[in-house]
């Protein structure tokens, strides 16, 4: 695929930047590391994405970074911001055990917390993410919680101490984009932390219907690493979540059943 030429999106729309746990990002979208066919697709994708933060499942990499075939080796701290996660736990003492392991290895005090409970549909463990969230966050951890889109889970994960909660759009890989619109709002609207959908995101048109919903950011694997041309689709997503971003704090028209003439009806000339 050509480059693409980016051009500077330029809008009078006044916006804040994303602060999670007191560190500020000026991108809306994080990506993963995990299913490129290869590393150098991997950084290209990514860097194309204009992502600050990438998370890396530290059960799934080898946490040598001087081993040049290892995820880490090409992910420079200096560049991207590392947020370990706990992918492919499904115990509470699991993912607070790989937690810990990422502290020892050299991230950061930063961890996505994901214990799952089901390995046919991925769907999270609410009460071992509860139990596990509650551990993490009192040895000092800031946790970023992913979770189904369930407002009293939600409202939990925050009273647990999380820096972040991450509802799913839909299950993991599944590519269906958001399921369950109003619940996410419900979430958002509830919430003084920010809220990052995480999961199920498959297009572009995914992303951005997802942040036009007034959310704070999305995170994505699959829908970049899966697509024919993982460097294009994370081009598009790039300005999907900047679309979805704009179209939200500039408020959308009302929807109406009847066509409204676009044009005034009166003073036309016969």
């Amino acid at each position: 695929m050509s480059e693409l030429v980016e051009a500077e999106v330029k809008s009078d729309i006044a916006d804040a930047p994303l602060v999670i746990g007191g560190h500020t990002f000026t991108s809306r979208l994080i990506v993963g590391t995990g299913k490129y066919a290869d590393n150098k697709t991997m950084v290209r994708a990514i860097r194309a994405s204009g992502t600050e933060m990438v998370t890396v499942a530290v059960r799934r990499v080898d946490l040598d970074r001087s081993k040049e075939e290892g995820i880490l080796h090409h992910l420079s701290p200096d560049e991207f911001f590392l947020l370990a996660n706990t992918a492919g736990c499904y115990t509470a003492d699991d993912a607070i055990r790989y937690a810990r392991l990422a502290r020892a290895a050299g991230f950061n005090e930063w961890i996505k917390l994901e214990v799952i409970g089901d390995q046919s549909t991925l769907l999270p463990d609410v009460a071992a993410t509860l139990e596990a969230a509650r551990t993490l966050t009192a040895e000092g951890f800031k946790v970023m919680a992913y979770t189904n889109d369930d407002l009293i889970t939600a409202l939990r994960l925050e009273d647990a101490g999380c820096v972040a909660v991450m509802p799913l759009a839909s299950p993991i890989g599944s590519g269906l984009g958001m399921v369950n619109p109003y619940f996410i709002r419900e979430i958002k609207r509830r919430l003084k932390v920010p809220v990052v959908v995480d999961a199920g995101v498959g297009t572009a048109s995914d992303a951005c219907v997802t942040m036009e919903q007034g959310v704070d950011g999305v995170l994505m694997n699959t829908a970049l690493a899966a697509a024919a041309d993982p460097v294009g689709m994370a081009h598009a997503m790039r300005h999907a979540i900047i679309a979805g971003r704009l179209a939200w704090l500039a408020g959308r028209m009302p929807a109406r059943e009847i066509a409204v003439p676009s044009s005034p009806t009166t003073g036309m000339l016969d």
